[in-house]
């Protein structure tokens, strides 16, 4: 008895002395590792840290130097102009325009993205014959090529196009819809939000599906509603895929460029030039690439604010039940 209290006191049956024999204990009691094992990590991880300081981080800091600069993208030396276009921007009516234009773009894509995206997947969670015809379906948009998508729609969209015909055999004259900034701007939001509206449902059903189904049955047993069921148990849990879902549409639309050139270009009269836009034209266009560097800056703090600024409202991402 003596012996085996021994040997559990100095650690054979999982005590201090017991731990992995690749982990030890520092003098202030945290655990450190062999020198072998942090020179075998640091092997296995040094190909994707090179990768991703090639083409990721060295990538970043050059763009911050060349925002420094009045570089015009030919020129071998870079004139150092310190903050000198974040000053300019910030004077930019076309900035604050643009900046304008994107927030606007970003809400509207981030809220209907939300809804479209819950509720194709609820009815896709449905019992339905045919239920993996339909997401093939839904899900077509987010494989179909933008530049191919954005020409269908502006045809779609013309004055003469199919919209406007079908509203004609009803009796309703269409508007010119890539004519007037707000209807563009609708429209812009409208066609991301179907362009990405089967990759949020396939999340969102991912999600559902791993939903405890003892809570649901215990509330169908207390008498609740289908409404009840997803006001007070589906929204809730599916809390923390609403918030990637919400980053993830913010990031698209703060990034958006390809389908607000082929569909808009930027019109009419600025309505939809989102910062993309205004990059490209500032730094392609205008040879301005110091300046167009200093946009892409901004829009890469204003997504790293607003979504700090979302984590923390929605908890830390964490689910909750109320």
């Amino acid at each position: 008895m003596t012996r085996l209290t021994t040997d559990a006191r100095s650690g054979r049956f999982g005590g201090r002395g017991g731990a992995s024999p690749t982990r030890r204990r520092t003098r202030f009691g945290r655990a450190g590792y062999r020198r072998e094992d942090v020179a075998t990590a640091a092997l296995f991880l040094f190909p994707a840290l090179a990768t991703i300081g090639l083409f990721v981080v060295y990538p970043i800091v050059a763009a911050g130097y060349i925002s420094l600069t009045s570089w015009n993208g030919f020129d071998p030396v870079l004139e150092f102009v310190g903050l000198d276009n974040y000053v300019s921007l910030a004077q930019d009516p076309a900035f604050w325009n643009s900046l304008l234009v994107t927030c606007l773009y970003a809400l509207g894509v981030c809220l209907l993205s939300v809804v479209s995206g819950l509720a194709i997947a609820l009815l896709l969670d449905a019992p339905l014959r045919g239920r993996s015809v339909y997401r093939g379906i839904y899900f077509l948009p987010a494989v179909t090529s933008s530049v191919a998508a954005a020409i269908v729609w502006r045809y779609m969209l013309d004055p003469a196009g199919l919209v406007n015909t079908v509203l004609a055999q009803l009796g309703i004259d269409g508007p010119d819809w890539l004519g007037d900034r707000w209807l563009a701007l609708g429209a812009l939001t409208l066609l991301t939000v179907w362009k990405n509206i089967g990759f949020n449902a396939v999340l969102y059903l991912t999600a559902l599906q791993a939903l405890p189904s003892g809570v649901f049955e215990a509330a169908q047993v207390d008498g609740a509603s289908l409404w009840q069921r997803i006001r007070h148990l589906t929204i809730p849990l599916l809390k923390p895929m609403t918030f990637f879902v919400v980053v993830q549409a913010l990031i698209t639309s703060f990034q958006a460029f390809d389908l607000v050139y082929v569909l808009t270009g930027g019109g009419p009269r600025g309505g939809t030039e989102v910062l993309g836009m205004l990059m490209y034209r500032d730094a392609f266009r205008l040879g301005e690439f110091g300046y167009g560097t200093a946009v892409a800056f901004v829009t890469l703090f204003l997504v790293l604010g607003v979504t700090l600024v979302q984590w923390r409202a929605s908890g830390s991402g964490r689910s909750s039940l109320r």
